[in-house]
């Protein structure tokens, strides 16, 4: 009786761990290239130096699209800049307050820029 009260509550066990790790969300998507690294402040006060080169940045995800997570921002001082994830992880999962590195490319959005991911990663 010991032994299959045991094996059940092994087999549970080792069920949940694999319906657990099932359920986690991807902290990677897309491909990193190696582009170089770029100061999130650097990107927002000349946003034109860098459209359409591929840069890396990291911080802290701030402000993240609450329906899907397809969207962020990354704060520099008191100005903030909008990280697109759309491209690569339309349904990203929710990391606001989290760290992340995007790579990614300056484009036109709106009356300013944004930093459209080919990138990303949350850790």
């Amino acid at each position: 009786m010991r032994t299959i009260l045991g094996l059940c509550a092994a087999i549970l066990a080792i069920g949940g761990v694999l319906i657990w790790k099932s359920m986690q969300l991807p902290t990677l998507a897309g491909a990193f290239t190696g582009a170089p690294k770029t100061d999130i402040s650097v990107l927002i006060e000349r946003p034109k130096d860098f459209l359409n080169k591929t840069v890396l940045v990291e911080g802290e995800v701030r402000n993240q699209c609450k329906t899907m997570g397809c969207y962020f921002f990354f704060s520099a001082a008191d100005k903030q800049l909008r990280v697109d994830l759309e491209p690569i992880a339309m349904n990203a999962p929710m990391r606001e307050g989290r760290p992340a590195r995007v790579e990614g490319q300056m484009m036109p959005y709106g009356d300013g820029y944004q930093l459209v991911a080919s990138a990303v990663e949350f850790k």
